[in-house]
């Protein structure tokens, strides 16, 4: 994220703030579209850095590998659903990494708190609400590291 922050910082804003003053120049700003646009990229980045200053500003430091053979971040972790008869796999990952549609979760999500630290064979049960919970299985688990091939949310 400080890598992605001071790139965008040092590099992209002067080049999109020089964008702009010179799409500035090219006339009447009500007709203008390369000043708009030039205005909209300029402005999609502020909000990123915003994004990834408060990001870097409220990080903690997660300790990957919990003592013992209990999911840790980066696991792979395949879990069946008894209530669906149904085989699952997540990989637990950091907030800024989630893509649940793709099987990548938080560990900050309810599915990931709930299976940081377990083990195999332990059921782990998830509580959706005050009225829904289920149970999960876990059947395998996979020791994973951070290797860099997990790409940042944009947003």
């Amino acid at each position: 994220m400080k890598k992605e922050l001071d790139e965008r910082r040092i590099v992209l804003r002067p080049q999109l703030l020089e964008a702009v003053k010179v799409a500035r120049g090219f006339g009447d700003l009500s007709e203008n579209f390369e000043y708009k646009a030039a205005k909209q990229e300029k402005n999609r980045n502020e909000s990123r850095i915003r994004y990834l200053e408060n990001m870097i500003r409220t990080a903690h430091i997660v300790d990957e590998r919990p003592k013992g053979d209990g999911v840790a971040l980066y696991d792979k972790v395949t879990v069946f659903l008894p209530e669906e008869s149904e085989t699952e796999e997540f990989q637990i990952v950091t907030t800024m990494r989630k893509d649940p549609l793709h099987g990548l979760i938080s560990l900050e999500s309810p599915v990931g708190k709930a299976l940081m630290g377990k083990k195999l064979g332990d059921i782990v049960h998830i509580q959706v609400d005050e009225t829904y919970g289920y149970d999960m299985v876990i059947r395998a688990i996979e020791k994973g590291q951070n290797d860099g091939d997990i790409p940042l949310n944009t947003y």
